[in-house]
């Protein structure tokens, strides 16, 4: 069975994202992705969501036909990881070869993103280097200069990590616009998480520069929002 995952998403309950998750549903299913994970920043309040509208099953299971991985962006002391198939509480700030051991102690996946975009928080070559990571993200549809997904490929290569390919959607027009596609007969969370480590393939594809500046837009009013909150921390 042929299966297309977005593995790396986010919804309005990441800091800087803005979708809704009903519509991330929706707009997987009618781009004919099989599912994708959940991977917003440092909580897992949408997870807990889509569960509590009957969209995820905590057995793994697929729902109408889309199987939603439970997950994590986690912000490491060293640069984010992402965290699949299991649920965490905010580690935001953690070492990331603790990350690491705390993933796999849950029986999750441990997936660095982004790991050579300078404009971004990847952890670098240098940790890398010492990690026990299941796989790499070698192309993000939303990475600021193309070498940056072509280095994450060779360094991939050069470890012989299985790859992945994902969109870091923070809106859902992104959603989908690259993913990985896996082989497996288990349509359940455990059986894509195995699918994952053993080979894929990738759909690669950029955001368009509208869809990139969107992007950017959002992060303009993260950085907004957070400057107001940190005002008025200072005020009261």
């Amino acid at each position: 069975m042929t299966l297309n995952f977005d593995l790396h998403c986010h919804s309005r309950f990441s800091a800087d994202g803005i979708s809704e998750p009903e519509e991330m549903i929706l707009t997987a299913k009618a781009k004919g992705l099989h599912g994708f994970a959940i991977t917003d920043h440092n909580t897992c309040a949408c997870v807990d969501y889509f569960e509590s509208i009957g969209a995820l099953r905590s057995d793994g299971q697929p729902v109408d036909g889309l199987l939603i991985i439970p997950g994590q962006e986690i912000t490491t002391r060293e640069g984010h990881l992402l965290a699949l198939g299991i649920r965490l509480p905010d580690l935001k700030g953690i070492s990331a070869r603790e990350a690491v051991e705390v993933i796999h102690q849950l029986g999750g996946l441990a997936i660095p993103p982004h790991p050579y975009d300078y404009f971004r928080a990847g952890i670098r070559e240098q940790i890398l280097d010492s990690l026990q990571i299941d796989a790499l993200e070698v192309f993000n549809s939303a990475t600021t200069l193309k070498r940056c997904n072509r280095q994450a490929f060779d360094y991939a290569k050069k470890r012989q990590l299985p790859m992945i390919a994902a969109s870091d959607s923070h809106h859902i027009e992104a959603l989908g616009v690259a993913y990985t596609i896996l082989e497996t007969e288990d349509f359940t969370v455990s059986g894509v998480l195995s699918a994952i480590k053993r080979s894929t393939a990738l759909q690669q594809r950029y955001l368009t520069p509208k869809e990139a500046f969107k992007k950017t837009w959002n992060n303009v009013f993260r950085m907004k929002r957070k400057k107001k909150g940190s005002l008025e921390k200072l005020k009261s």
